[in-house]
């Protein structure tokens, strides 16, 4: 088995560089995932990394649906960015507290491309292509502004674009549409009618005046953004009631779903006669399993808040920081910078990515740990009666590191198993795939951290140049097991030896506080 993880390890180290469809289908089908099965959950989970699409798996092992070869509806949007969306949101709130809820809220502000299309799950990268392809086409003759003109009825309210720049969008979901029938055989009907940013629809006629005075602080002029973006859904439930979970819930029966806050559930309205009073029955999106569920345990839900983004395409124009004026129109594709339509001063360059730098926190848990799969007495089950380590299942660490106590101190200070090795390193090659730089790394003294920031470093490839520094303040004292006793942790010497590359130099914020309160206990005289 060890010569089988390293070479599963290195074919996924290997493949997830280019981040193609096959980097992120082979660390699955190298899990035991059917090919079918694995780009179902690529399809759903929008094709972002493999460990999303791996959980989404594991989620939905009871799925009866899991294997039928249902496919994804997608659809293509035009969504504002930046103050003219602040102000969407803010009519949306205002409006929905004034006027109660109506249709508009059951979408984020959009003007809609095309209608919904299915497309089958081995071919979604197709449209990522086609919406590149028609992108890149439209772009220069994108406009820099939309004008967007008020229209109201007594039952629909919302900004109609007019003139050349709706000729332009709707040229542009007409490339999108040829595109994806070529790349990806799929039937893409755009949207031929007067494009519109619907605000309300289907209200109460007496609510008209006042949603047309919202409307009114919502001016069309506020700087924009706009961004194509390519959403999914699951056709089976177009037609259902969408209910988001509010408190936990464990089930009494086995006819029963189990709930979480957060998580969603469809429900068809016209299939409720074999529920009693107050019971549903639903399905769960987090796991595919249908059941009854209490109702009161739930809140109705938007319809997108189940929808999933897939990629999106901004067409973006920025001030050019050398001059002063406004500067040349510009574009950001999938997420990334690209070089804008009309020439620029690399010193303007290097200045608008100076202003948009940042530094970020990036919290990362720990990979699965052996006393989670085999139970507290996990260590009983891998030792001998003279205190040495063997390995009696794969998914147990192929070796133990040395202790100065010995082998018994693992029993508080568990390691990871092979699977949570595995799901280390998938992080680090995610990590390595999104193109962030770390700059240092702190990690808890619990062994299970250390070798998690250890693998991901690894796949970074940062292993030697970036040292780990062990913070006993970031450790979860008050979560530990077993409550009655404090784990021996392995000392940074051990750990140096044990190959992890571990900073002795670095001085916990714990030391510095105690150190800070010894010092002015004694100023104060008060030893």
């Amino acid at each position: 088995m060890a010569a089988g993880e390293t070479q599963i390890y290195a074919k996924v180290s290997n493949k997830l560089k280019g981040r193609s469809t096959t980097s992120l289908l082979d660390p699955l089908l190298s899990m035991g995932f059917p090919a079918h099965t694995a780009l179902k959950a690529l399809a759903a989970t929008g094709r972002k990394t493999a460990a999303e699409a791996s959980d989404w798996l594991h989620c939905h092992c009871n799925d009866p649906s899991l294997d039928d070869p249902i496919p994804q509806e997608y659809a293509l949007f035009l969504c504002p960015t930046g103050p003219l969306l602040d102000k969407l949101q803010e009519f949306w709130r205002e409006s929905r507290r004034q006027c109660a809820k109506n249709r508009a809220h059951e979408v984020f502000p959009h003007i809609t491309l095309c209608d919904f299309f299915t497309c089958e799950d081995q071919k979604v990268e197709c449209l990522y292509e086609a919406l590149k392809r028609a992108g890149d086409r439209t772009l220069g003759a994108f406009p820099s502004a939309v004008p967007l003109v008020l229209h109201s009825s007594v039952s629909y309210l919302g900004f109609f674009v007019n003139d050349s720049p709706a000729d332009i969008i709707q040229e542009f979901a007409v490339m999108f549409a040829t595109e994806a029938s070529i790349l990806a055989d799929c039937t893409v009907k755009p949207c031929t009618k007067q494009l519109h940013l619907t605000l309300a629809h289907k209200f109460y006629p007496h609510h008209q005046r006042t949603l047309e005075q919202l409307a009114r602080a919502v001016h069309p002029g506020h700087g924009c953004q706009w961004t194509a973006a390519l959403y999914s859904r699951d056709m089976r439930f177009v037609h259902y009631q969408t209910l988001k979970v509010r408190f936990q819930y464990k089930p009494q029966n086995m006819d029963e779903l189990t709930l979480s806050p957060g998580d969603y559930i469809f429900v068809d309205p016209t299939q409720q006669e074999e529920a009693s009073e107050g019971w549903v029955i639903g399905i769960s999106q987090q796991t595919g399993c249908r059941g009854f569920l209490p109702e009161n345990y739930t809140e109705r839900a938007s319809e997108c808040d189940t929808w999933v983004k897939h990629r999106t395409y901004t067409f973006s124009v920025a001030p050019d920081l050398s001059s002063g004026k406004d500067g040349e129109a510009s574009s950001r594709r999938n997420g990334d910078p690209q070089p804008p339509r009309m020439s620029r001063s690399i010193s303007s360059l290097q200045s608008l990515q100076a202003t948009i730098v940042r530094k970020s926190v990036l919290v990362v848990h720990h990979g699965e740990r052996v006393d989670q799969i085999f139970g507290k007495s996990w260590l009983q089950q891998c030792s001998t009666s003279d205190g040495k380590y063997y390995r009696p299942d794969l998914n147990f660490p192929r070796s133990l590191p040395r202790r100065s106590r010995g082998i018994k101190d693992f029993e508080n200070d568990p390691p990871l198993s092979s699977c949570g090795i595995f799901q280390s390193r998938m992080a680090g090659e995610a990590l390595l795939g999104s193109g962030i730089r770390i700059i240092s790394v702190f990690t808890s003294p619990a062994l299970r951290c250390v070798q998690t920031a250890k693998h991901i470093l690894e796949e970074l490839k940062l292993e030697k140049k970036i040292k780990i520094r062990v913070e006993p303040g970031i450790f979860e004292w008050t979560k530990w097991e077993t409550g009655k006793t404090t784990p021996t942790l392995m000392t940074l010497e051990e750990l140096r030896e044990a190959d992890f590359n571990v900073s002795m130099d670095y001085r916990s914020l714990l030391w510095v506080c105690a150190s800070a309160k010894k010092t002015k206990r004694k100023e104060n005289g008060s030893w």
